[in-house]
Formats: structure tokens, sequence, C-alpha cells
């Protein structure tokens, strides 16, 4: 099933945000892309030098007003959340701890336009299974992030990139 998202938002991020808040309140999550930094890892394999750290310039731990000075005023917005829908290729959803700080970063790209390569997020050393999905998760343990590259099957593939902090 194909979603049209030009007019609601919330119906393509509401997979991935049930999964993300399902996750924040278990495991949690976490994303980046675009103008991202990378930083050297502490753990993880000797390939795997790189993370992305910051997503449009997000990064964990900025306050909200940090974030809708970076990103603009969010599509919508609740207590701990805000969501941005870039295009209607490109989702967002930045989640906040008790005291305002990010905490996720998720975004999602569908087709996976704009994604940047699996190889660039999460290292090499990935299985593609044989209908095109990938998943991975790394710690880096020197930034306390987790970070998540999920694609799922299909024509039209989402690509899920989340930064999650440690909890």
């Amino acid at each position: 099933m194909i979603l049209d998202t030009r007019h609601n938002f919330l119906a393509l991020p509401f997979s991935s945000l049930v999964i993300l808040v399902a996750l924040v309140l278990g495991t949690g999550w976490a994303a980046t892309t675009g103008a991202q930094t990378a930083h050297a890892s502490a753990q993880g394999s000797p390939g795997q030098q790189t993370v992305y750290s910051e997503y449009r310039g997000v990064r964990i731990g900025m306050n909200v007003q940090e974030v809708r000075n970076k990103l603009g005023e969010p599509s919508q917005k609740v207590d701990d959340l805000d969501l941005y829908s870039f295009s209607d290729k490109e989702t967002a959803q930045i989640a906040y701890d008790a005291s305002h700080k990010v905490q996720v970063v998720s975004v999602d790209y569908v087709g996976g336009v704009g994604a940047p390569d699996y190889r660039l997020v999460v290292g090499p050393d990935v299985e593609v299974k044989a209908d095109g999905t990938i998943y991975k998760q790394v710690f880096y343990k020197s930034l306390g992030l987790w970070v998540y590259y999920n694609r799922s099957a299909g024509t039209v593939p989402l690509i899920t990139i989340t930064i999650q902090k440690k909890m």
C-alpha cells in the first residue's frame, strides 16, 4: 500500500512514529543524513571509523529552540516530539527528553531519495537480503550513541536512519 503524504503528514511517518515511540520507551532510536558531521568511533570494526552524528545541523543534546532555529517550525509538535516534512520523500521526527533536549533523531526517506548510503551510516559489513531489506544497528561508546539503518523491501522502499542517545 502506498500512502499519499501530500494531504496527511502523519500518513507516511505513522509506522515509523509507532516504532520510534516503542523504541524510545524501550531501547530507543536515532538518525542522521544530509549535512552531517562524522566523528571517530571508539567501538565497532576497524573499518568502521565514522558515525553520522547530526541531521541538518541537529545533534543529540540540543534544546528545542536550537532545533527549531536549525529546522524551522515543525509541521506538528507536542511537548516531547517535533515532526518535520521537508518534501514528500523526506520526513524527520525529533524526540526530546524530560529536560527538552534531543534524545532521538529519526529520518525517513521514501524510495531512498536523498538517503545516504548505508556504508556511510553503519559501515560496510551489512547483510543485504535478497528482497533488498537492510537492518543494522551500531553502538558508538565514545559518543554514547546508537545508530540504526533500516531499509524496507518493495519497489518503493522506506529507509529510516536513526540516531539515539544511549539510555
